[in-house]
């Protein structure tokens, strides 16, 4: 069998059912083998960056594998940010390169890169095929380590003579690698030693990061701290991991989070810490928790308990098999005065009540847009101003249904993530939320989709700058504003109908009901561009 003929056939028995890519000379044959594949879709995308961050909206909205694909030299390049922004969120995704032939491989040939070397530091693993024979074993390895342990982007590079060799074949091998053995147990005395010092507190406050939704933890999560009635606290990765209407619900805390989570995490005596990276996005640099407070830190990956903080209990392990044996012992705390104190302050969490303008309020346009779809949407945010309000303003009370690029902040990784989730969940309605910067990224993108036709709105917020950069000069440089400012905007509505999209523009908050109406009844791709003060800031 042919060894792109294999790769193809090993996605569809991953249950890998669309790929997102660019072909060029170097990885012809694979497509050569999707042609013959009718099992597994391919989405060509304008560039391969977008097919990266395609492959990551597509395996966080489905809980699978994502998998994009590349030519060599140029279009394995052109991924690097999109695995990147991948191995900061620790999404799993299998990366497929063509490169040169294996006789040419340092000789400086025409579109020959070492992607491999390049991309050594955000891959969890990577690989150069030079023997077909290895590729079944390579690939089983693939999707073994990208999706165990703590999830991360896998790149395979296979040169073009490979990729038209032939071996035997029939399945993939099973997998076992000489110093992988991520822990998923956690350590027995760690879980006592933690459920003592719970027992004993008064209060508790859960931590709970993106790595809750990575480990699929969230009605673990949920469980337990219902059955103990703990308060929850929420990065900005981990928004749905807990239902934000729950008493429970303390809002999220870190960089533009609410002051109501840090007021009373402050005051905690003990804090479970559930799959977070504990960045400075996430703590704001702050030095402890709490002085007073015992801390309990699970994560997967032990790199990542201890970084910023010492915690009395480190606990390694697989987040939804510790909190399973957390709920075997869970019994009610002794937390009503707690709570009774959280529930005289939660009215901090409330909305603010907005002035109406004359242009678009986005707080006010994501209030209404979640009114209109309740908690069956995916929404997928950019990066800027649009990221933190979309956090803020939209009520994430059920799972997956905040994607962002949270670790490496990618502006452009919107619009492709929000067509690859369609693909990975298409019963949902996908919404994508992004500035006039971020859209300029990867615009083109446009064009993948109307070529997919798929449901997602895309809410485009025109304030003709760049506005966290504005907020950021504002604040920290005594309102001195430098290269922020457009000198020139193009008209999105007119670029988005040239796609061939529905498309409108919106000047007031009054005219977001209809608009909303009609985008969500149309059943497709809809463009809308809100005009947007531009003085307006995150927080205000």
């Amino acid at each position: 069998m042919r060894v792109a003929d294999i790769i193809i056939k090993a996605f569809e028995m991953q249950g890998i059912t669309t790929i997102f890519g660019y072909p060029g000379g170097a990885n012809l044959p694979l497509y050569d083998a999707l042609r013959l594949n009718t099992n597994v879709k391919h989405v060509l995308v304008r560039n391969e960056q977008a097919a990266a961050h395609a492959a990551n909206g597509y395996a966080r909205a489905n809980k699978k594998i994502g998998a994009c694909m590349a030519t060599s030299g140029p279009g394995a390049t052109n991924l690097i940010t999109g695995i990147a922004t991948a191995y900061m969120d620790s999404i799993p995704m299998i990366i497929v390169t063509g490169q040169v032939k294996s006789d040419l491989i340092g000789k400086d040939v025409f579109q020959e890169a070492d992607i491999v070397g390049a991309t050594e530091s955000f891959t969890k693993h990577n690989y150069l095929v030079k023997n077909p024979n290895d590729i079944p074993r390579v690939l089983a390895e693939a999707f073994y380590i990208a999706t165990t342990g703590r999830p991360g982007p896998v790149l395979i590079d296979v040169p073009r003579d490979v990729l038209d060799a032939r071996i035997p074949f029939s399945t993939l091998p099973e997998v076992s690698i000489q110093g992988y053995n991520p822990t998923i147990e956690g350590h027995a005395g760690q879980i006592k030693r933690a459920l003592q010092k719970l027992n004993a507190a008064k209060r508790p406050i859960i931590f709970a990061g993106g790595g809750v939704i990575a480990a699929k933890a969230t009605e673990e999560l949920r469980a337990f701290a219902n059955a103990g009635r703990i308060p929850v606290i929420n990065t900005l990765m981990g928004l749905g991991s807990f239902p934000m209407d729950s008493p429970l619900f303390i809002g999220m805390i870190g960089y533009h989070g609410h002051d109501f989570a840090l007021e009373m995490i402050s005051k905690a005596d003990f804090v479970m810490i559930a799959g977070s990276r504990m960045s400075d996005r996430a703590t704001l640099n702050f030095k402890s928790l709490s002085p007073q407070a015992d801390v309990v830190h699970i994560d997967i990956d032990p790199a990542e308990i201890g970084k910023i903080f010492n915690h009395q209990i480190p606990m390694v392990g697989d987040l939804k098999m510790i909190l399973r044996k957390f709920n075997e012992k869970i019994t009610p705390l002794d937390t009503e005065g707690w709570l009774e104190e959280i529930a005289q302050l939660r009215p901090k969490l409330a909305p603010v009540e907005l002035e109406a303008t004359n242009t678009v309020t986005p707080k006010i346009a994501l209030r209404v847009l979640s009114e209109k779809v309740g908690n069956d949407a995916i929404l997928v945010a950019d990066v800027g101003q649009n990221q933190i309000i979309a956090a803020r303003n939209f009520p994430y009370n059920g799972d997956r249904m905040y994607l962002t690029s949270g670790g490496l902040g990618t502006m452009g990784y919107s619009l492709p993530a929000g067509i690859g989730a369609t693909y990975g969940a298409p019963d949902k309605q996908v919404i994508t939320v992004v500035g006039d910067g971020g859209i300029q990224m990867l615009i083109a993108e446009l064009g993948t989709l109307r070529q997919s036709n798929n449901n997602l709105i895309v809410l485009l917020f025109n304030n003709h700058r760049l506005g966290m950069v504005r907020e950021l000069q504002d604040t920290q440089f005594n309102s001195n504003y430098y290269a922020v400012e457009w000198e020139f905007t193009p008209d999105f509505v007119k670029i988005a109908e040239a796609y061939g999209l529905p498309a409108v523009r919106v000047n007031s908050n009054a005219d977001l009901p209809g608009v909303f109406d009609a985008a969500l009844a149309s059943g497709g791709p809809y463009f809308i561009e809100c005009m947007v003060d531009p003085e307006e800031n995150c927080l205000t």
